[in-house]
């Protein structure tokens, strides 16, 4: 019992904080925006209930992150047979009348005392059971057979995700996929094919799987002004409420100004919202945050001390880099609106939750790593 308390302690002396610190920052920051948005009556359907949610999501995030990093990533991964068949029953689950249908997808599963998107799980899940897979073939991963098996499990929560409609969230498995298979040790020769299979799959989706509203989605992107009125309207609401805030913003709480409001501004435009309080010098700064979230998941990856640690980094690596540059490309005009939150910032407490889920695991696996990293070579403590 003593020598386990002690074990402990030392497991928390190695946690890593500057890790921890940022996403509790950016969940600090969602829920004083988020209040700001409910307080100025920025966008009415915003009550109380809002922020509260974020506040306890949050709180609740830090506690299942903190105990997470306390457990062998090892021992989490090897449990695969058992939450990811339960992540894929609750996708299957929403192609049932307990699903939900929100704008274009069929994302949503609703059990009547809470709506949920079940894709947000199998990210969780996906990331565990594919980095158990990675390390268990990494010798013999560019044997044919090998490579087909691993592209049919990253294929398989694409496909399901693509069938509900939720192609922004499909795309965030792609970017998972992608990062978690390429820093293993693939093959050149895969790695060359890759843009031509690449192009071929746009050319499959464009022409046999996105519908008419997904592709002109794109095409006002490409053609800037042709209908401002209807799919451009969100995303030139939210350049004018970015430009509002010019360089240092208006205030979270300021009555003499006038606040731009846009559609879904807690969730999906959070970051516009942040850009007109805080300015451009604010929005840059939460930027900064995030980058640095994102670099240190990275540093993370490269100090695991075995290779199923690395894959768990880097698919959070991808996950989290996706979210953010999908996210901040559609409140920017660069990419469509497809329904991505910002990793912390966005309203959403299973969103939230998932997101400190997956900040957990990167938690163990540098609470469990006995190496150290330094530039030049590695070390074992």
């Amino acid at each position: 019992m003593k020598s386990a308390f002690k074990d402990l302690i030392k497991q928390h002396r190695r946690l890593d904080y500057g890790l921890l610190l940022a996403v509790v920052i950016c969940s600090a920051i969602s829920v004083v925006l988020i209040y700001s948005i409910h307080e100025n009556k920025v966008l009415e359907k915003v009550g109380a209930s809002y922020y509260k949610t974020q506040l306890v999501s949050a709180a609740l995030g830090i506690f299942v992150a903190v105990i997470i990093s306390m457990i062998d990533y090892k021992k989490l991964a090897k449990l695969w047979f058992l939450y990811a068949p339960i992540a894929l029953f609750l996708v299957f689950l929403t192609f049932t009348s307990l699903g939900h249908k929100r704008a274009d997808d069929q994302a949503w599963l609703n059990l009547g005392f809470i709506q949920f998107q079940p894709s947000e799980v199998l990210k969780l899940a996906f990331i565990l059971s594919f980095s158990y897979h990675l390390s268990k073939v990494e010798e013999n991963m560019n044997k044919p057979v090998h490579m087909t098996l691993l592209c049919a499990h990253g294929l398989l929560p694409i496909a399901l995700i693509g069938l509900q409609g939720d192609y922004g969230t499909a795309t965030v498995f792609v970017f998972i996929f992608t990062c978690m298979i390429v820093s293993a040790d693939i093959s050149w020769k895969y790695l060359a094919a890759a843009p031509f299979i690449l192009a071929a799959v746009l050319f499959f989706a464009w022409n046999f799987v996105l519908g008419y509203d997904h592709k002109r989605r794109i095409e006002v992107l490409i053609h800037p002004g042709t209908d401002p009125e209807g799919l451009e309207y969100q995303q030139n609401l939210g350049l004018a409420a970015l430009n509002n805030g010019k360089v240092f913003g208006i205030g979270l709480f300021n009555k003499k100004e006038e606040y731009i409001s846009v559609p879904e501004i807690h969730n999906d435009f959070i970051l516009a919202y942040a850009g007109q309080v805080f300015g451009f010098v604010g929005a840059i700064g939460l930027l900064a945050i995030l980058a640095y979230l994102c670099l240190k998941i990275l540093a993370d990856s490269r100090v695991a001390k075995d290779n199923l640690g690395k894959f768990i980094c880097m698919g959070t690596f991808g996950l989290m880099l996706a979210h953010c540059i999908m996210n901040v490309g559609m409140v920017l005009k660069v990419m469509p609106v497809i329904g991505v939150p910002l990793p912390f910032l966005s309203a959403g407490g299973t969103a939230m939750l998932s997101m400190y889920v997956a900040i957990g695991l990167v938690l163990s696996t540098y609470t469990h790593n006995r190496k150290k990293y330094n530039v030049f070579y590695d070390e074992e403590d």
